[in-house]
């Protein structure tokens, strides 16, 4: 009877130990299958991640090298520097040429115009507001576009003069900014544009390589000149060019999505 008792104390004594033994060994279990499954979910979550980034990272190159592959050079300046011959026979004239200027086309070696495109190029004259200028009036331009070979890719002939002010609004002006023309601040000058070419394209078999400028007159008094190459976009250029966030959002996401296309049929054969 008593070693009963004993058997039975014994039995109610362990079965506690092992009920505890359990519950730690599922609690062990289960902590190792929960990190085992949060580092595979990491793992996999990284490898999406990294796809993810390295897809969106070619779909942004490709856009890019499509961008600066495809538009071309919005705009182009450069001074304009003439000359002409001095070396006259007749001493009553100084001098024997009009005013030439040539201007190269090209920058680093590369064409700074791109075959096809569409081109407004004018030229900008900074002249003394003198009484020569005036009485010259009216004066010719004559622009040649010449070719690596020396041919002639295009030519035109416009026109330009100083604009018109009367004596009374010369007096005025002059007493009104009489104290900026005193300190230097300010100078009695007009700026004229020219219009040289409203819509040239280049040869794509002869590009233009430099730009020939005279200016048919030999008593036109001139302080600098500059001449300005402005691209004239249309079509999917136009879009590129003024709207480029929304572009670069469009093109980038379009290519996103046919490389993840593509990555889901390689990946799931």
């Amino acid at each position: 009877m008593d070693q009963e008792s004993h058997l039975s104390s014994e039995e109610e004594v362990g079965e506690p130990s092992v009920i505890i033994g359990l519950v730690l060994s599922r609690f062990q279990h289960a902590v190792v299958l929960w990190f085992s499954r949060a580092k595979r979910r990491l793992l996999q979550g990284f490898t999406v991640f990294s796809t993810v980034l390295l897809l969106l990272w070619i779909a942004a190159f490709l856009y890019g090298t499509f961008y600066y592959s495809y538009m071309p050079k919005a705009a182009f300046s450069a001074p304009v520097y003439y000359y002409y011959r001095t070396d006259c026979e007749s001493p009553s004239a100084f001098w024997c040429s009009y005013p030439v200027a040539n201007v190269s086309l090209m920058t680093n070696r590369k064409h700074v115009l791109t075959f096809g495109q569409v081109y407004r190029m004018y030229l900008q004259l900074e002249m003394p507001d003198s009484p020569t200028n005036h009485e010259v009036g009216m004066f010719m331009i004559k622009t040649t576009c010449f070719s690596q070979d020396g041919g002639q890719v295009a030519s035109s002939a416009r026109t330009g003069m100083l604009r018109y002010r009367s004596d009374l609004l010369n007096t005025l002006g002059t007493l009104l900014f009489l104290p900026a023309f005193l300190s230097g601040a300010a100078e009695q000058k007009q700026v004229v544009e020219v219009e040289l070419f409203s819509e040239f394209t280049d040869d794509p078999y002869s590009p233009s390589v430099m730009a020939v400028i005279e200016i048919l007159s030999s008593k036109v008094q001139i302080y600098s000149s500059h001449l300005f190459v402005h691209a004239h976009f249309t079509g999917l250029r136009y879009l590129l060019f003024y709207y480029p966030v929304l572009s670069a959002l469009i093109g980038v996401a379009t290519n996103f999505t046919f490389l993840s296309f593509l990555f889901l049929l390689s990946y799931m054969r």
